[in-house]
Formats: structure tokens, sequence, C-alpha cells
């Protein structure tokens, strides 16, 4: 293995515009963003135990934020701007071409790794970030219990 992460057909980095640019850009969290602890702070109040980050199929490098390997559910915090949610993405101003490419295949590789999941056997649970997380504890309480 190279090491090298699967980025689709994006390109590696943007390139960077300015100093604000790059900073902003680096504060940027692969996990622990406020949505993912507000659902796991949920799904713990609700009783439900759970491994955080990690792939669901061993030797697959893309990971889920929540993960309930028994019960086969894999839970995505997805965030509306890195996704493309259609009730909030934005399309960056500089770098559009760039920019465009990567979010498509961040969407891309949304759905084969999804598709290689349910292949698996797995359920996926996409959440936005926008979303109520009492709301979506709730639902998928209910899919790990086997009562929804």
């Amino acid at each position: 293995m190279t090491g090298r992460r699967d980025h689709g057909d994006a390109p590696r980095s943007a390139p960077v515009t300015d100093a604000a640019t790059s900073a902003r850009m680096s504060r940027q969290r692969r996990a622990d963003t406020a949505p993912e602890l507000a659902l796991r702070r949920e799904l713990h109040r609700a009783g439900l135990r759970y491994f955080v980050d990690r792939a669901p199929i061993r030797g697959q490098r893309r990971r889920a934020d929540v993960v309930f390997p028994r019960r086969r559910v894999a839970v995505y915090v997805d965030g509306c701007f890195w996704h493309r949610c259609p009730e909030h993405a934005t399309d960056p101003k500089n770098n559009a071409e760039w920019w465009a490419q990567k979010l498509a295949g961040n969407v891309a590789r949304d759905r084969a790794t999804d598709a290689a999941l349910i292949e698996a056997g797995w359920q996926v649970v996409r959440v936005w970030e926008h979303e109520d997380p009492r709301v979506v504890a709730q639902q998928i309480v209910a899919l790990v219990r086997g009562t929804g």
C-alpha cells in the first residue's frame, strides 16, 4: 500500500488564494465535528454504544462516523458544503472549476461507499449536519434495535 488516500479524480489540493483561506481550510476537522458530537451524545443518552471514526468493512479505508458492527449499521454525518446538501450547498467563487471537481468527487465517493457497504450487507445512514440530532438519534435507535 502506498499510503495515498482515495480522492477519486479530484485534484490533490486547491491552489491557495490567500493566507486567510489557507488558515480556514487547515481548521476543517475530519472527525469529532460539532454535529457528530451532538449526534453521538444523543445516541449515548439513548443507551447505545458504538465505535467512532471506524471503517465498517475491514481493510476499507473509508471510515464511518458512527459504527454499530453487530447490527451492521454505518452512520455518516455529512457537512452541507463538502457533500453538497440540496438545501445548503454553496459554490465557491475562487477556483470554481477545481472546487466543482473536488465536491463532485466527494459525492461520487459517498455513493460508491454506500454501494459497497450495502453490497456487503450493511445499512447506511447519511445525516446532514443541519438535521436535528435528537430526531436523527431516534431513527438510528429504532434501526439499531430493530424497531425501525
